[in-house]
């Protein structure tokens, strides 16, 4: 389809959260002292079962559900952090009534705890675009949008926002600078435009919004170009009328053929007049979709193509291209994290249809989150 790859926007957001805050001294002690205290925890049995016994005592005598583990990070992803230190906040009471009876690697004062409190804090939109531009049905009409929120999340100040404004700023210079340029990508411009839960309402600027029509056009054009290309070499040749002798009528005045400047008048036209024609069907199509109200967040922009595809047909010819890439890698790898747990060393003879027919049967599970 010619559409130009891109990099993976779970990837480069998890860059972001590194550089903007994961960097930063006093929450890298941190994060460095919270995995000591699961590792702990991890490796020790013994360990492990006097903090569940905490956990029951505290739950309450009528409570008979499973005490909840900690959660071990992976430092090459942070949402495994922020899932770490979420569960830590959890059983935080649990933790401290541990380390008044036994010794832990590290432990955290009040002040420490409220900074994790505050990391989460900043943390949590994160996490929650993460999951959304992961799921399987995320595009690269979901980048800009993102892009756009978590800007004005970051942006916005408020009340609540006291001891986490420096996170906060931190993070924003991070976000501009990975995705400063993220709206003049033609794919992602286009994608954006054509998803109708969005349209042209996420764009940073009117300059950036016109720049994302003006490609859309240019896609419009191409795919009517392709349109009548394909019409002109499907169409068959009208086989050739048999040759007839010419009857000169003597009455009849003779037949004057048109001069070489009316000849070459009459081509010029026919060389602007397609054009145009295409640009402005091209140009209406785009204001009267435009126009029309935005979707809601959670229906579908497949759905609403497939219902309006005749509305709009150059439109929905470039949606067909741009709306199927997808915004992450992440979907490519359960996939082939899924083909690994089926075709392995001990079953490396099975053939394609036994394998498609093996994954039918796997339970599909919630998208990795990178």
């Amino acid at each position: 389809m010619a559409v130009p790859s891109l990099g993976c926007f779970a990837h480069t957001l998890q860059l972001v959260v590194h550089e903007g805050l994961m960097l930063q001294r006093s929450v890298s002690d941190e994060l460095a002292n919270s995995r000591k205290i699961v590792a702990h925890f991890k490796h020790s049995q013994l360990a492990q079962s006097r903090l569940e016994d905490l956990q029951r005592e505290m739950q309450g005598s009528g409570t008979t559900s499973t005490p909840a583990r900690l959660v071990q990070d992976v430092q090459t992803r942070w949402n495994s952090s922020f899932y770490m230190v979420k569960r830590l906040l959890t059983e935080k009471r649990a933790l401290c009534a541990y380390a008044a009876d036994y010794n832990l690697p590290a432990t955290s004062s009040a002040n420490e705890w409220g900074l994790l409190e505050k990391t989460v804090t900043v943390l949590e939109p994160f996490e929650e675009l993460t999951r959304k531009i992961s799921s399987a049905t995320s595009t690269a009409a979901d980048v800009v949008p993102t892009v756009a929120v978590l800007k004005r999340l970051l942006a916005d100040e408020n009340s609540t926002d006291s001891g986490i404004k420096t996170m906060k700023s931190t993070l924003l210079q991070a976000v501009n600078r990975r995705f400063s340029s993220i709206e003049s990508e033609s794919v992602y411009a286009v994608a954006t435009l054509l998803d109708a839960r969005y349209k042209d309402r996420f764009f940073t600027g009117g300059e950036a919004a016109r720049m994302a029509k003006n490609l859309l056009k240019q896609e419009m054009e191409r795919a009517l170009a392709k349109a009548s290309a394909d019409k002109a070499g499907s169409r068959k040749p009208e086989p050739e009328p048999a040759e007839k002798v010419a009857h000169v009528d003597a009455s009849s005045p003779p037949t004057t053929s048109k001069s070489s400047f009316s000849s070459l008048y009459d081509k010029i036209l026919e060389e602007h007049d397609e054009p145009a024609q295409g640009t402005q069907a091209a140009v209406i199509q785009m204001q009267m979709y435009l126009k029309e109200p935005t979707m809601g967040e959670l229906d579908s922009p497949f759905q609403y193509w497939a219902d309006n595809h005749a509305r709009f047909p150059l439109l929905a010819a470039v949606a067909v291209k741009f709306l199927s890439a997808p915004s992450t890698s992440v979907e490519s790898g359960s996939l082939f994290s899924t083909a690994s747990n089926i075709v392995d060393e001990k079953r490396n003879h099975l053939t394609a249809e036994r394998a498609q027919m093996l994954n039918a049967y796997i339970p599909q599970k919630e998208p990795v989150i990178v």
